[in-house]
């Protein structure tokens, strides 16, 4: 109701990242989010994100993110620009990005560290759906904040 945050997450997705430490601008990446693995602990909820109201999961299963350019800002801060697609509305959104380190896990992998976030505008990309509240005001906030905690393996 505009009062509290609402916390999800999406449980299903997949990435690819080329990271060049050399030259950051060379780095690119993709993921592909499953709209229905939409998760905010209160199913019935859910259920109402993945309906045309919202996500509209049975017609647009995917939520994609591909970069278009990367920019090194300071020593660990970078910004990711790339063209986000949610339901049929692609726009190009800039997350910033901190590079939180690297380290060799358990199993002798490479893994580099990375945090970031956006904020959005939900009706930019056409989910605009509302209900007005009986002492005024709407139940659901425009401003949806974009949070990822990336932890990239190093391949071959």
């Amino acid at each position: 109701a505009m009062v509290t945050k609402v916390r999800g997450a999406f449980h299903q997705f997949e990435g690819t990242a080329h990271l060049d430490g050399a030259d950051p601008a060379k780095s690119t990446g993709r993921v592909v989010i499953k709209t229905q693995s939409i998760d905010t602990g209160v199913e019935q909820r859910d259920q109402h994100l993945r309906t045309n109201d919202f996500l509209d999961a049975p017609n647009f299963p995917d939520i994609t993110f591909r970069t278009t350019e990367v920019e090194q800002k300071s020593e660990t801060d970078y910004r990711v620009t790339g063209d986000l697609t949610v339901k049929d509305t692609t726009k190009p959104v800039a997350i910033d990005f901190e590079y939180t380190g690297n380290a060799v896990d358990p199993q002798g992998n490479l893994r580099v560290g990375l945090e970031g976030s956006v904020t959005i505008s939900r009706k930019e990309f056409g989910v605009t759906w509302n209900a007005a509240l009986e002492g005024g005001g709407v139940l659901v906030g425009d401003k949806i904040v974009l949070q990822f905690d990336i932890s990239a393996v190093k391949q071959g």
